[in-house]
């Protein structure tokens, strides 16, 4: 079964058809996800993905992300249909450094 988010890759092109569509099939998850991409809250750095949510920032990476809902669920949760749509659409902010240098540059130190 096709989902919107395979169209959409074939496609490239976020309408208002195509967010009607996700947002029905992945329902209130859908519907995040499109606000993310919308807000620009979707960073690609050379190792992965990074997303901005209402409570911190989230690695994903193909079908993982760290947040809660998907370490609790263990299914797709708004941060990660996020970065699909943003990878089919071109959406996101490329950054040129491995995460853990920009970590680095804020101060942080990865564990």
């Amino acid at each position: 079964m096709k989902t919107p988010l395979d169209d959409l890759y074939e496609s490239n092109i976020l309408d208002e058809r195509m967010r009607r569509r996700i947002t029905r099939f992945y329902k209130s998850r859908g519907e995040k996800a499109l606000e993310i991409v919308a807000h620009d809250r979707v960073k690609r750095y050379r190792d992965f993905f990074v997303v901005v949510g209402d409570s911190g920032e989230y690695v994903v990476e193909g079908d993982y992300c760290s947040c809660e809902d998907f370490l609790r669920r263990g299914t797709h949760c708004a941060h990660i249909l996020a970065v699909f749509i943003a990878r089919a659409i071109g959406r996101y902010e490329l950054i040129d450094l491995w995460y853990y240098e920009d970590l680095k540059e804020q101060g942080i130190r990865p564990i």
